[in-house]
C-alpha cells in the first residue's frame, strides 16, 4: 500500500509560510513525541533555513517518557532547543515562553541597545496534521480561537493570535509532503492519525501497529488481548484478538475490519499505554 496525501491547501500554506517567515521573531516547530522523526516535514528546514526554532514534542503524555528524554538530548545536541509538552492538558505552556525568550535573548538585546522599544516575541506554528497546532494555540491564548477537531486538516488559513503581552502566533495550516520517500513514514503517520482514515487502508495500518507492539511492547500486547503467546502468523493473531473482542460477523467468522478498527483505536487511545514509535538512534 502507498500511502499519499497532499491536498491543494498544503502546497499554498508551503507558500504562504516562506512569504511570512521575515515577519517573525522564532519558529515553533509541533511534532508528534510518539513519532519526532517521521511527524516532521523535511521541507519545513528548507523552507525556513536559519530561523531561531524551538521543537515542542507535543502528545509527550502519549509517549514512551524516558525515550522522549531522548530525542530533547536528540534535538540539542544538534543545537536545536526542545520541550516535551501535553497541549491538550496544558503541560509545558509557561516553558515555551520562557524558552522561546532564552533562544531570542542575544537578538531583543542588540534590539534594546538600538532604542528599539521592546514588543512581544513573534512567532509561527509549523507542523503536519493533527499534531495539534490549534489546541497549543487555545492553550496559549487561554480561549478558544483556532478551530480544532480530531480530522487532520481542519486549519485552512493563516491568523496571528496574541498570547498576553510577551507573545503573538502566527498560525498555519498542517503540511505534508508530497511523496513519503520511506513507506514506513506513511505507515506511523496513518497509524497514531496524521492521515485521514478514509484513504486508508486499515488493515494494513494495524499489521504494521500489531508487528510493532510484538517486537517493541510484547507484555502490552498479550495483557490487552488476553493472549499468552502471540502466534506467528498474522492472520491468527488476527482471529485471536477477533474471537476474545467479539468482532465477529454473522455465523462467528472473525471480521478483519473490525478487528482493525479495533486495534488502531486501541492504539490511538493509549489503551496498550504510552508508546513511541522511533528511537534516535535508529532515525537517520
Amino acid at each position: 500500500m502507498t500511502i499519499q496525501w497532499f491536498p491543494g491547501h498544503m502546497a499554498k500554506a508551503r507558500r504562504e509560510v516562506t512569504e511570512k517567515l521575515k515577519l517573525v521573531d522564532i519558529i515553533f516547530e509541533l511534532v508528534d513525541a510518539r513519532i519526532p522523526s517521521s511527524s516532521r516535514n523535511p521541507m519545513i528546514d528548507e523552507i525556513i533555513q536559519h530561523k531561531p526554532r524551538l521543537v515542542l514534542l507535543n502528545k509527550a503524555d502519549m509517549a514512551d517518557k524516558e525515550v522522549t528524554k531522548e530525542w530533547i538530548r536528540y534535538f540539542e545536541d544538534k543545537g536545536i532547543s526542545a520541550l516535551a509538552i501535553n497541549s491538550q492538558a496544558g503541560v509545558g505552556m509557561k516553558e515555551i515562553v520562557s524558552a522561546s525568550k532564552a533562544i531570542l535573548k542575544e537578538k531583543f538585546d542588540r534590539m534594546k541597545a538600538k532604542g528599539v522599544k521592546p514588543r512581544a516575541i513573534r512567532a509561527m506554528i509549523v507542523g503536519i496534521p493533527n499534531a495539534g497546532k490549534s489546541t497549543l494555540i487555545n492553550r496559549l491564548a487561554k480561549k478558544n480561537i483556532a478551530k480544532t477537531g480530531n480530522t487532520p486538516g481542519v486549519t485552512k488559513a493563516q491568523q496571528w493570535i496574541k498570547v498576553g503581552k510577551e507573545l503573538e502566533l502566527l498560525d498555519t495550516p498542517g503540511i505534508l509532503w508530497p511523496k513519503f520517500e520511506d513507506q514506513e513514514v506513511g505507515l506511523k503517520l496513518a497509524l497514531t492519525g496524521a492521515i485521514k482514515d478514509t484513504i486508508l487502508n486499515l488493515q494494513d495500518i494495524s499489521i504494521y501497529g500489531l508487528h510493532f507492539l510484538e517486537q517493541e511492547y510484547p507484555d502490552r500486547l498479550k495483557e490487552r488481548y488476553g493472549i499468552e503467546r502471540i502466534p506467528e502468523e498474522i492472520v491468527e493473531l488476527f482471529n485471536e484478538i477477533g474471537k476474545r473482542r467479539g468482532a465477529l460477523m454473522s455465523g462467528g467468522e472473525v471480521d478483519y475490519d473490525k478487528v482493525a478498527e479495533l486495534v488502531i483505536r486501541d492504539i490511538r487511545t493509549e489503551q496498550l499505554g504510552p508508546l513511541s514509535f522511533e528511537k534516535p538512534e535508529l532515525t537517520i
